[in-house]
């Protein structure tokens, strides 16, 4: 597998769309199901195991495969140890709170997997593509759209840093994705979505609207990945023209980084319980 990791500054348009893993679509499915069973394996171990939990981050332009993806990737879990949740436009509730809130309670426990659909860097990207919707948080210090300048964007990554540290000090481990999407590709499922009957519920017209934004957008995935692909917590650009190797591509990042982590093993038995399993047996047995 090719390495798609973010460890140095990047320009968004030398970013590839595409990736050639030299397989046919079936292939790549195969591929797939392989491993995804292995993580699922994993994940009964990490769920004994107890001390970490994981975040999986899924970013992306609309119709960049993130629903799909979820559903193909994480389809061999035991249902139990994975929680997906799709962020979308805050609550009543969630207003009433900080930005980083409504993420922060949905957070996996340890020994589970949790996915993000959208993120919390929507709050450094449509907020800054649309600043107004920053108005919508009623901060003290923010009365108008002028007041939302780069020392208020500096100071949000700076929190979004900050929080992401702090939670893979103390046992979750973050992978962040970024599904790199051609403008072309997007048209092309944006007219399939008109095209077939059954995907029209998928379609918004202000969907048309974003794609007026795409250079917007584009500008600040790229200040995203270079502020905030950090060691600890780093972003993966995943080539998303295909969604065959896009899908394989998480699966097996997720897989070969969590393997690294030797200490992720199921606990010993308690020596005496170890020294009796013959007799539990025997009792069980003899019912």
């Amino acid at each position: 597998m090719l390495d798609f990791k973010i460890t140095e500054a990047v320009k968004i348009s030398e970013l590839p769309t595409t990736v050639d893993l030299d397989a046919s679509k079936e292939e790549l499915e195969d591929e797939l199901r392989s491993t995804r069973k292995k993580l699922g394996k994993l994940q009964d171990t990490l769920y004994a195991h107890g001390k970490y939990a994981v975040l999986v981050c899924l970013q992306g332009m609309d119709t960049a495969g993130k629903d799909s993806l979820i559903r193909e990737v994480f389809k061999d879990f035991n249902a139990r140890g994975v929680v997906v949740h799709s962020f979308k436009v805050p609550t009543e509730l969630e207003r009433k709170h900080d930005y980083l809130w409504r993420h922060y309670i949905a957070l996996p426990a340890r020994g589970k997997f949790g996915v993000f659909n959208r993120t919390h860097y929507e709050n450094v990207l449509v907020t800054r593509v649309h600043p107004n919707y920053i108005l919508g948080e009623f901060l003290p210090d923010i009365h108008s759209v002028e007041d939302i300048d780069d020392s208020f964007w500096d100071k949000r990554f700076e929190q979004i840093n900050a929080f992401e540290k702090t939670l893979v000090q103390n046992g979750t481990l973050i992978f962040k994705f970024f599904l790199n999407l051609s403008k072309e590709e997007q048209k092309y499922r944006l007219i399939r979505r008109l095209n077939k009957p059954e995907k029209n519920w998928k379609f918004s017209p202000g969907d048309l609207d974003e794609r007026k934004l795409w250079d917007e957008y584009q500008r600040c995935y790229e200040d995203i990945m270079n502020r905030t692909s950090k060691p600890y917590a780093p972003w993966y650009n995943i080539p998303a023209d295909s969604k065959p190797a896009a899908r394989l591509a998480v699966a097996t990042i997720l897989l070969e980084e969590l393997k690294k982590y030797e200490d992720i093993k199921e606990p010993e038995l308690d020596s005496e319980v170890k020294a009796k399993i013959s007799e539990y047996k025997q009792q069980l047995e003899n019912e």
